[in-house]
Formats: structure tokens, sequence, C-alpha cells
């Protein structure tokens, strides 16, 4: 009986990510294509772990790639199709259904994609969201406007963290953006403006089920940090505490119901100062960004890339199983740094895990079995980072690598 031939994937990606997917494809017998962007020509992908690449130039049509991998499928018989960042998963998905390989589809994928969507999807499960209206029916917006308290945010529906949205103060300042939106309002849903301390959880997903999950709590909201300037942490927050098994119950319920059958997800959910419930926010099927799977395997032991690529790997025959899970802290520190190759040496405290390297930015990732050492840590290095590291640029329209 002839040896069975390995895995081909082929992975898609338009930013550096997902390196370690693709090694780990490799340590399991798998055969690894990277398709990605003719800008990241010379970027630092695994060669060693990568059969070919193949780069695409920019803003290329959908259907343009459809047919270079329809070209490519005549010699090379693809089993998996990944999408390692979010702003892929469209052309991951539309590949998928035309090739006919398995995995998530176009009608799923838009419940990681599109936040009217997923919102939507999270009422049917009583899951809270805060009070939103898509930019649809101006009669619908009035009536919404004249009923629910003010300020309000407008958000792009298939951007990802804070890119694109406005804070909408009074309801004649949204009318004017809608006029200028014209024909691509419809792409962006208007939400209450819920002030409050927000949360993350971080999941892989095997056959619908939540086998592995990590609470987290970010110091500043995202959307602050991203349209304001300032240092960025984020920090696990105490096992078995109230909001620690709040949030991963309505985690579990949500991924099960926005359909994630395998993956990874990163949830978002803000606890609202006004009343203190968890209302959510959104989730996508990729792995977090600003080193939160760093922060997550320094506490835990688990690499989100690799259980992802495993899993993939397994494809739903039973033999997946989560390795041994540890149970300490851990946080992140990060900051755009006026410096190219910032020195962080003088923080040396032994909790200090892992230093960041990157062109002009400056950061930590910290570990404790102490659940309070590591917020208290952030919180004075988060000072000392604003004096000695950081630097502010202006809100971005669009997301870059």
């Amino acid at each position: 009986m002839p040896e069975p031939r390995p895995l081909t994937f082929l992975c898609i990606t338009t930013y550096e990510k997902g390196q370690e997917f693709m090694r780990e494809c490799k340590r399991q017998g798998c055969r690894v294509l990277l398709l990605t962007a003719e800008k990241l020509r010379d970027a630092d992908w695994p060669r060693e772990s990568l059969v070919d690449t193949f780069y695409l130039p920019s803003e290329i049509p959908l259907n343009d790639v459809v047919q270079a991998v329809t070209h490519l499928a005549r010699t090379q018989k693809i089993d998996r199709i990944v999408a390692l960042d979010e702003y892929d998963m469209e052309t991951a998905a539309t590949l998928r259904e035309h090739l006919r390989v398995p995995g998530m589809g176009l009608t799923t994928m838009r419940y990681f994609r599109d936040k009217l969507a997923m919102r939507m999807k999270a009422l049917d499960r009583d899951v809270r969201v805060p009070d939103f209206v898509p930019v649809l029916n101006h009669g619908d917006i009035r009536y919404y406007l004249d009923h629910v308290p003010g300020p309000w945010v407008l958000k792009p529906r298939q951007e990802a963290s804070a890119i694109g949205i406005k804070k909408i103060h009074a309801a004649e300042e949204l009318w004017p953006v809608l006029e200028q939106l014209g024909d691509k309002q419809s792409s962006f849903l208007l939400e209450r403006f819920v002030p409050g301390e927000v949360y993350h959880v971080d999941s892989v997903v095997s056959e619908n089920e939540v086998v592995f999950a990590n609470v987290s709590k970010y110091g500043k909201p995202p959307m602050n940090t991203a349209q304001g300037g300032g240092v960025f942490t984020t920090f696990t927050v105490p096992r078995s505490s109230e909001e620690d098994a709040g949030l991963r119950q309505t985690n579990l319920d949500l991924v099960a119901a926005l359909g994630l059958v395998r993956g990874v997800a990163h949830t978002e959910f803000i606890r609202a100062n006004a009343d203190g419930h968890f209302y959510f926010l959104e989730c996508a099927a990729r792995v977090g960004g600003a080193y939160i799977n760093e922060m997550v395997e320094a506490a835990t032991g688990i690499n989100l890339w690799r259980e992802w690529s495993r899993i993939e790997v397994a494809g739903g025959d039973g033999t997946y199983k989560l390795p041994p899970v540890r149970e300490e802290y851990a946080g992140v520190i990060l900051s755009l740094a006026r410096q190219e190759s910032p020195d962080t040496s003088g923080y040396n405290d032994p909790e200090v895990f892992l230093r960041i390297k990157k062109y002009h930015h400056a950061g930590l990732i910290l570990r404790s079995t102490n659940p309070e050492r590591v917020p208290a840590l952030l919180e004075k290095y988060g000072q000392r980072f604003a004096k000695e590291f950081l630097a502010v640029e202006p809100p971005r329209e669009k997301p870059t690598a």
C-alpha cells in the first residue's frame, strides 16, 4: 500500500506574521506554500520551512488572485488554505469555495470579519452588545439617535482594531460624515460608546469546542491607544476570578454561535463603568497582534500559532490533543519609540521574560506566578516608557504591516 502523501498548505498573508504556524506545519511533515505581497519579498519568512513562495502586487483584484491560485492548483495538490491575517480571510474563503478545499466558507467568514453580522449573531445567543444600528435606513438611524443617548462611535464593519473608528458626540455631527462617505456608508455601523475596561479572550478551538482560553485585560482601551497614542499594555487576569470565569463561559457560547469549527479566536469585551456588565465588541478568527501570542505562551506554555497549525493538520480526525497548560501570569508593554533600537536593559526585574526587538518600538514581555505582580510592574514601567521612549504618530486610516 503506498505511503500517504504529505498535506500541502497554502498560507496567505499580506502582513509579516505567522512564521511559527508555517514552521510547525513543516515539523508536522507538511508541504508549505506561501502567498504574500510583493512588498514583503525580503521579509523574515521561515524559508527553510517553505516549498515555494509566490508574490502578488498590491491592490490586485480578488478574481485575479483566484485565477492565479487556480493555475497553481494545476501542478500543486492543495489540501488546506489558511489566512494568517484577518485581512486575507475573504481571499482564503473564496479560494476554498472555488477549489472545494475544506475549511471556513464565505458565510461563516463574515461572522468573524463583519462587525454587524457578529453583533446580530451574538444577540441571538443573548450576549450583551452595545446598542447599535446598521448605517442603512436613515429613518432607523434617526430613531436610534433619538432613543439611544450619545456619544456614539461610527465603526467600519470590516476593519480590525480601532482603524477608521470615529466618535460622534451629537446627532448633527453624524449626517455630514455619512454624506462624505456616500455609497460607502452601508459598510459602517453606529454603536453606543460604552466607557469601561476592555478585556480579550484568546482561544484554541478544535471541532467546535474551545479547548483552551486565556483571559486578559488591556491597560488602556485599544481605541484610546490607537487614536490618542500612548503605551500599550495587557495582562492576564487572576485565574478563577469572577471576570475570568464569566468571560470564559461567554466566550465559549459566542465562539460556538459564530461557527468556528477549528482554529484560534481573539475576542474582545468591554466591562461598562455604568453597570459593571460585560458587552461583546468583536471576535476575529486569528491570533491577536501586539505580541499577545508571546504573552499567552509566557503565562501558559501554549503558542497559539503552533496549536492552530496542529489543529489544521489534524483536520478533524480526532488526533489533536492540547499540550499541558501552565497557569501563571504574563503581560505585554509596547510603545512606538523615538529611538531606532531602544535600550531596555534598565528594566531588569526578574519578571522580565522577553525583550521585544522591533524597529522604533520598545517592548517587554513579563511573567510571574503572582497575579498582582505583572500589572503592578506594567503600571510602573508604563510611566517610565512614556518618559524614555514614547513617540506618537497620527491615527491611521488604513492598517499597516
